[in-house]
């Protein structure tokens, strides 16, 4: 007799520096979701296009390649609506209207609980 295991949500997470990225998939799996990785916006949109059960996009404000992380956040938002918005940067400080409606700040450096209580918090008990 098998029983499948809920699916876990995925979270996208877009991160240039290997280390932090590394460390917030860490994170993001420890709470319980499922992390994918990408290293600039591009290879973001390419892993969106080819996953849409992907749930929260959790991005680095300063990455490489064609547009940063407000960009990545304002892209999703128009192509992939009901995807959630996480931007974090521990160089930049922004305002909360400069991201998509919805969208959420989280500062470098952040905690564990942060990312797993803002994340529960955007997809509820979904």
């Amino acid at each position: 007799m098998s029983t499948s295991a809920p699916r876990q949500l995925a979270v996208l997470v877009v991160e240039d520096e290997l280390l932090l990225r590394i460390n917030a998939v860490e994170m993001i799996e420890d709470a319980g979701f499922e992390a994918l990785e990408a290293a600039d916006a591009d290879e973001a949109i390419e892993i969106l296009e080819g996953r849409p059960d992907i749930k929260v996009i959790f991005t680095d404000i300063q990455i490489p390649g064609s547009m940063n992380g407000l960009k990545l956040a304002h892209a999703v938002r128009r192509r992939w609506p009901p995807i959630k918005i996480v931007a974090t940067s521990g160089r930049v400080n922004i305002r909360i209207d400069d991201l998509p409606e919805g969208g959420r700040f989280l500062p470098k450096p952040y905690l564990p609980e942060e990312i797993a209580g803002t994340l529960r918090e955007l997809v509820g008990n979904a």
